[in-house]
């Protein structure tokens, strides 16, 4: 059988991608993330299938991990191969609500019914298991050759042991032995015993609940604390709101300045002073005797200078003292008039600087800083409220205090109830736990009524068990003595070739303890190299290839999956050219290094190049 071409309409990253493989050799390179794993799960997928896990299983299982990350309704495939002359293509759908499978015969142009007995028949009896331990080719995982040689002598045991890997009689006689450990665990010689000893035990716990002791009291208690539980709700519903009240009371205050009712009466007191003083200085600038006397003492004073001047025009000398005293007088009057002037100006300033301050404390609380009997009125009116919001402030503090002492006494009968409630819970928990004791000792009673015959039945499996456990003996021994002999052979001749004749062929003993001979000793597989361990387990199993299938290992396309990472360019030179003259079928060889191609390229072997 050898693998003609596919197409992927959508699986993983791949979306309407077609690849041609060629007769012999095909190298498939591609970097890391290039979807190498995703085209070889794509054909393992066209071959077997792919079915979704149930669960948590579904979340990691292949279906999920290779779902299309784009055009997600497309799922599907198809791959053309070619069987004994004729060319078969196989479409399938993985899309777990529309999957579906076709398998069209191109040589004879017909669909053929894809049953499994058809499918099986064309792969010749080949499985996912068997192809994936045969023919699809990885390389050793374990990172350290400790690691490495137990995986490898894992391998060979199962092979050599059942000559399936996914059968496992070693395996399944231990779960054989713990099957029967459990059932022998499970005999109770000393039923008769243990079911007096129970009876005994019922009589005691009966006699014990029906005490006064737990008389159940638990509902009685539990209204009395949801009924003062309601009450602390009510009073904290009340408190709530008149604390809230209270805030915005003193918050009115607060923005308005005042803290209580005494820095409003202070206020009110300061603006009625003010008021009065207001009136008053407005009373005595509106008087206009000051301004008369002003003008008559200045006119006088102008008089006064006027005859001084008049009897110095004239130089009436025998009026001098009368000039002297009329000068004296002008003076006089003229610091009367300004006197009275400057005394005028100064009742003004004061005005002013009152009416401005009432004005502000008016503004403050009004809005308005114009100054008149109805503001004033007004701001009392407004002062007053004020003074009421100050005692409702005190009656709201009084209050409080008042919920709180009530608060404090429920909450302390609350504590009361929810102590008598406590104590009552734990009689009731001694009660519950007796009474399932009760029940278990019932139970356990009942089930010691079946213990003789259980016992009986017990026996009867376990000599079943130790029957199968002889067969299966028997069988790993007649498979070790006919596969496994085979199994070493076949290797043996892959040995050479691959090795470059370093090594002459392997051979395991009875302890499965491997060894690679050579023409003076044997070589223990632990050893050599991990790329000498990669040879023998490239080497076994290309010989459980040949036997597990009917055809022969020739038969079938040989699928490297990065197998020579742990290859040196020697090793992996040797191989190639081993492979390219001993093998006569198809090789796909998927890497992420050009030295294949390069190798191959330099001894002129004919390949084809694919790159992702």
């Amino acid at each position: 059988m050898r693998l003609l071409e596919l197409h992927i309409d959508g699986f993983g990253k791949f979306h309407d991608r077609t690849i041609s493989f060629n007769d012999g050799i095909n190298i498939i390179y591609g970097k890391n993330e290039a979807g190498k794993s995703t085209l070889h799960t794509f054909i393992r997928g066209m071959l077997f299938g792919i079915e979704r896990g149930r669960g948590r299983a579904a979340k990691n299982d292949l279906y999920t991990k290779y779902e299309p990350w784009e055009n997600s309704g497309t799922y599907e495939g198809w791959l053309r191969l070619e069987k004994d002359g004729t060319i078969y293509r196989i479409e399938r759908r993985f899309r777990k609500e529309n999957k579906s499978l076709k398998v069209i015969n191109e040589t004879k142009g017909l669909e053929e019914e894809a049953t499994p007995a058809f499918i099986s028949g064309l792969l010749d009896g080949l499985t996912e298991t068997m192809y994936n331990n045969t023919i699809s080719i990885g390389q050793l995982k374990s990172a350290t050759e400790d690691g490495m040689v137990t995986e490898l002598k894992n391998y060979i045991a199962n092979m050599n042991t059942t000559g399936n890997i996914s059968l496992n009689i070693t395996k399944a006689t231990a779960f054989l032995r713990n099957q029967k450990r459990s059932l022998e665990a499970g005999l109770i010689p000393e039923a008769s015993r243990e079911f007096t000893a129970l009876l005994a035990e019922i009589r005691n716990v009966e006699a014990e609940i029906s005490g006064p002791e737990y008389e159940n009291q638990l509902a009685a208690y539990q209204n009395m604390r949801t009924q003062v539980k309601g009450l602390i709700d009510n009073t904290q519903a009340q408190k709530k709101d008149l604390d809230e009240k209270l805030a915005n009371g003193k918050k009115v205050l607060s923005d308005n300045g005042f803290t209580d009712r005494a820095s409003v009466d202070a206020m009110s007191a300061s603006a009625e002073k003010l008021y009065s003083e207001y009136a008053s200085l407005k009373t005595e600038c509106n008087k206009k005797s000051r301004k008369i006397l002003s003008a008559l003492t200045a006119v006088l004073g102008i008089a006064g200078l006027g005859a001084a001047a008049v009897l110095g025009y004239f130089n009436l000398t025998a009026y001098l003292p009368v000039c002297g005293a009329a000068a004296a007088s002008a003076v006089l009057f003229f610091i009367i008039s300004l006197v009275i002037r400057q005394k005028d100006k100064e009742y003004h300033r004061i005005f002013d600087n009152t009416s401005a301050e009432l004005g502000s404390l008016l503004a403050r609380h009004l809005g308005d800083s114009a100054v008149s009997e109805d503001a004033m009125n007004a701001f009392r009116a407004r002062m007053g409220e004020f003074s009421k919001l100050c005692d409702m402030v005190s009656q709201s503090e009084t209050e409080i205090k008042k919920f709180l002492e009530d608060l404090s006494s429920l909450q302390t009968k609350q504590a009361g109830c929810s102590e008598m409630i406590e104590k009552q819970q734990r009689t009731q928990w001694e009660l519950e736990k007796k009474l399932e004791h009760l029940s278990n000792c019932k139970n356990k009673a009942k089930a010691l009524k079946r213990t003789l015959a259980e016992n009986d039945r017990i026996h009867d499996e376990i000599v079943a068990i130790d029957l199968a456990q002889e067969t299966m003996a028997d069988l790993s021994s007649s498979i070790r003595d006919s596969f496994g002999l085979y199994l070493n052979k076949e290797a043996s001749q892959y040995i050479t070739g691959i090795t470059g004749g370093i090594y002459d062929s392997m051979s395991i003993d009875e302890n499965l303890n491997v060894f690679l001979n050579t023409k003076t000793k044997l070589v223990p597989l632990e050893n050599v190299s991990s790329g000498t361990m990669d040879q023998v387990y490239l080497a076994l199993r290309l010989a459980a290839a040949k036997l597990l299938t009917s055809s022969g290992s020739g038969g079938f396309p040989l699928i490297f999956d990065d197998s020579f990472t742990q290859y040196d360019d020697e090793r992996l030179k040797t191989a190639l050219e081993w492979l390219a003259s001993a093998y006569g079928g198809q090789i796909i060889i998927f890497t992420c290094h050009r030295r294949e191609a390069q190798m191959l390229r330099a001894r002129q072997v004919e390949f084809q190049l694919i790159e992702m």
